[in-house]
């Protein structure tokens, strides 16, 4: 069974950055392109960022140009590097593939106060 574990959130002022991370137990990496997610409160999860197995990369257009998707096969790791966070980035962070998910993992909470 495929397990996720996110980390890296926290309270971070506007403008700052944060590094989260995935790790994924099992060979999820292989041949799947992975996403970072979030909810906000209120609101439905959406995709943030993707990276396929070959390195392309999708942002929403909300992130472009501050948020970077990275991934390390080896570590079977996938990171989301944050930065000039603002207050509208709050949301439990997930990880997961882009298509079929497997169980969701528990999330990290980013909070970005103003």
């Amino acid at each position: 069974q495929v397990q996720l574990v996110e980390s890296g959130g926290g309270l971070v002022q506007a403008g700052g950055s944060l590094r989260l991370s995935c790790v994924a137990s099992g060979s999820i990496f292989i041949n799947n392109a992975m996403a970072w997610y979030r909810q906000a409160p209120g609101k439905q999860r959406e995709l943030v960022a993707s990276i396929t197995s070959g390195g392309s990369t999708y942002y929403t257009n909300t992130v472009k140009g501050r948020f970077t998707i990275s991934s390390d096969n080896a570590k079977s790791t996938v990171y989301l590097q944050m930065n000039s966070l603002k207050p509208e980035d709050t949301a439990v962070y997930y990880c997961n593939k882009v298509r079929s998910w497997v169980t969701w993992g528990q999330g990290t909470l980013v909070t970005v106060s103003s």
